[in-house]
């Protein structure tokens, strides 16, 4: 009898701790998914992590605060809603260092109050009273820690005194520092791909310089023509009668020159700013044309013929513009500098998209430079890796990346007798 007892009991014991096991997993799995599907937005990550403490501990509310120089900052709060619209209206943003949220956090270790109307002393500080007020009674702060250092909190109330048991104490203390884990990988890619972005308009700026003169020329032509219209407009008005037949005319060219300059500018201003990523529907031609447009003075001050062939219907893609403008004007602008040594033979630049079965559209610039050496092709998109004298070697391989994070390939190939052609797809909305 008594065995059959024990092992009801183990059986109940261990069918326990495999569903708080299930928990605890299909906890991490929410985050984890969160961050597969949020990889650039840290809020829903955030708000996984408390979901899912929550839950896990039957808590009425928790709450993420990270540090930083003044103390722990809330960057997340999750649970009953009107516990959280109290908590967001009355409990300070700041947990100010001195603060009892901060000095609980560097104890290290998770601090379990059963009652928190019964602190007394320097425990019963301003913090506390709004989270009193607030309507927490039980209350259960984990710190957040990266080889030792507190990198935040999260904290759990009850609206009723109930204490924590100690079983649900340990799956949030492990369940913790699996998120902290994760949270700080997101961290890391988080601060890698800003890198990137800084790296990639830095490397728009350089580009843009290089072409400085060709875009004052583009710049300066219309201008220049416009004032020439301005001028005639003016001498047609001096005639007796006045030419007004003369005179629309020129104001029609003046106009027509004024938007053409500030087409210019306009192209200049969205390839050189600093903004974020963001993904919209592209006329893929039509991007190319433009960035061809900014580069046609410099192709004629090196002698070298421009060649399109863009195919006609081409399907959508969703794509950073600004992104994809860069990646053109490196490749033309390479195609450009690589002929302009050529001595003998044309120097031919042609530019050509197709569309590949409908799922996915390829982009091809080939020129007749000397072309690519075999040992370069290798190491072409290698970061710091240049054949140029001057050059930083970033320019492919940020060309690259952004290929790649649009779900596509870009590679490059030897032409014979000579020349190069580089070639990159993207994948069709």
């Amino acid at each position: 009898m008594n065995e059959s007892i024990q092992g009801e009991r183990t059986a109940s014991e261990l069918q326990d701790r495999v569903t708080e096991l299930i928990e605890q997993q299909t906890a991490i799995s929410e985050v984890l998914r969160a961050i597969a599907n949020s990889p650039h937005d840290l809020q829903p990550i955030f708000d996984a992590i408390l979901d899912s403490a929550t839950r896990l501990c039957r808590a009425d509310m928790a709450t993420l605060r990270l540090s930083e120089e003044g103390g722990l900052r809330r960057v997340a709060v999750r649970g009953d809603p009107l516990l959280v619209s109290r908590a967001r209206s009355s409990i300070p943003l700041l947990a100010e260092k001195g603060s009892l949220p901060t000095r609980w956090a560097t104890s290290r270790s998770p601090k379990h109050v059963s009652d928190l109307t019964a602190l007394e002393g320097d425990h019963r500080d301003d913090f506390l009273i709004t989270v009193l007020n607030a309507g927490f009674r039980t209350g259960l702060v984990l710190p957040l820690l990266k080889d030792n250092e507190i990198v935040g909190t999260i904290s759990m109330g009850r609206k009723q005194v109930q204490p924590f048991t100690d079983k649900e104490i340990f799956l949030f203390t492990d369940f913790a520092a699996q998120a902290t884990i994760a949270l700080e990988s997101t961290r890391r890619e988080r601060q890698y791909r800003e890198m990137q972005s800084e790296l990639a308009h830095a490397n728009r700026v350089a580009t843009m310089g290089q072409l400085t003169a060709s875009i004052a020329h583009e710049i300066k032509q219309p201008i220049a023509t416009a004032r020439n219209n301005a001028r005639a407009a003016l001498n047609f008005l001096d005639k007796s009668p006045p030419d007004m037949a003369e005179v629309r005319e020129a104001l029609v060219c003046i106009v027509n020159d004024t938007d053409r300059t500030s087409d210019v500018v306009d192209r200049i201003g969205s390839l050189i700013k600093k903004a974020p990523a963001r993904k919209e529907a592209v006329d893929l031609n039509a991007a190319i044309l433009e960035v061809t447009g900014l580069t046609r003075s410099e192709a004629i001050k090196t002698g070298v013929t421009v060649g399109t062939h863009l195919a006609d219907e081409l399907p959508r893609i969703q794509c950073d513009r600004v992104q994809l403008q860069q990646v053109m004007l490196n490749l033309i602008v390479n195609a450009i500098q690589s002929m302009s040594g050529v001595e003998d033979g044309n120097r031919d630049l042609h530019i050509s998209t197709a569309s590949i079965e409908l799922e996915s559209v390829c982009v091809a610039v080939r020129d007749t430079g000397h072309g690519l050496r075999p040992e370069s092709l290798a190491r072409l998109f290698e970061p710091f890796y240049t054949t140029k004298p001057d050059g930083m070697g970033m320019g492919l391989s940020i060309c690259r990346s952004i290929i790649e994070a649009h779900g596509g390939r870009l590679w490059a190939t030897r032409c014979e007798p000579r020349g190069a052609l580089f070639q990159f797809t993207i994948p069709a909305d």
